[in-house]
């Protein structure tokens, strides 16, 4: 299956995208995790990425369709794949659309995990990590124990993550019509134990069979 998994900051998304790699033995793709290794490995476009990364910049679309591409072509990706982090926009969405129908691999959907925005507030403002060990807890559904030495990342802070949740929506505003009108659109209550909503999301995809 080729999914893309769409998802607010603190919906589960990365949760749910590892679920599913394992589930259907097909690589989960994350944009972050692209610009990083490519930066570390000192290749042409981690260069690029490396002087906006540097400076908090975003990293250009050519940039990042460019890791895409070379991405999707590996032979991992030809039963299927999950690509977490991208698009962002429908530009970018418009360069996927176009790099697949190359591939002759079109989408067979993309998947929205939807979760309230007091509910997301509340799961990312309520995330610690023990700074010894680099576990993270969460103080209602998952509390330390009493030793742990507690950091509350910057990422974590509400105002914060009031940005990042903006941000997204800022972002995804064009691209959920985009998809819907494609009519490659999923949405997927992610409210509930992560067990649960990976049963929504496998009956959702058994349909794409």
């Amino acid at each position: 299956m080729r999914i893309v998994i769409l998802g607010p900051p603190a919906s589960g998304k990365g949760t749910q995208a590892a679920i599913l790699r394992e589930r259907h033995s097909i690589p989960q793709i994350s944009t972050g995790d692209m610009l990083r290794a490519a930066t570390a490995a000192g290749t042409e476009l981690g260069k690029q990425a490396a002087t906006f990364m540097s400076t908090g910049k975003l990293v250009p679309d050519e940039v990042v369709v460019g890791l895409v591409r070379e991405r999707l072509g590996g032979d991992d990706t030809k039963s299927g794949f999950i690509l977490d982090g991208f698009p962002r926009t429908d530009a970018q969405a418009d360069a996927l659309g176009a790099m697949l129908a190359e591939l002759e691999s079109p989408l067979d959907c993309a998947l929205q995990i939807d979760v309230d925005r007091d509910l997301l507030m509340e799961r990312a403002t309520l995330r610690r990590t023990d700074v010894r060990t680099g576990q993270i807890y969460h103080l209602k559904y998952n509390p330390p124990p009493p030793d742990a030495e507690l950091e509350h990342r910057a990422d974590d802070l509400e105002e914060t993550v009031k940005i990042r949740l903006d941000q997204y929506d800022e972002m995804t505003a064009a691209l959920l019509p985009y998809y819907k009108e494609k009519g490659l659109l999923r949405r997927v209550d992610g409210v509930g134990d992560p067990k649960e909503v990976t049963l929504r999301i496998v009956a959702v995809l058994e349909k794409e069979k």
